[in-house]
């Protein structure tokens, strides 16, 4: 299972969110969007699975929480078990700037099912 199940099946279970939701902002260069994973009135979510490419998570999270004045909120999924080297890394830096973090097991989702 890919990251966009994971935040299909959560967003709306876990936060009472909106998946995928767009806004725009305005930098020196000019205009562009950010797609958000997950957003309530509250809080803007990242979700990423337990792999190099989540390292980015912290960062779309904070940068989504100054488009939105809401609160950042990272949720890894674990898809192997364990604790590896990319879930430390997102949880220290996660821990150092303040955001909240939730990992979660993937095979606690394994038997969901999506839209039905």
């Amino acid at each position: 299972m890919n990251e966009a199940f994971f935040i299909t099946a959560l967003c709306g279970a876990l936060f009472g969110g909106e998946s995928e939701t767009v806004h725009d902002f305005t930098y020196p260069g000019g205009d562009a969007s950010i797609r958000i994973d997950c957003e309530n009135d509250n809080r803007v979510v990242e979700f990423g699975l337990d792999k190099r490419s989540s390292l980015d998570s912290i960062q779309q999270a904070l940068f989504a929480a100054e488009v939105t004045g809401k609160e950042a909120v990272v949720v890894l999924i674990d898809t192997d078990g364990r604790i590896g080297r990319f879930e430390w890394r997102i949880a220290r830096a996660a821990n150092i700037a303040g955001v909240p973090i939730r990992i979660l097991s993937a095979s606690l989702i394994d038997s969901l099912e999506v839209g039905g």
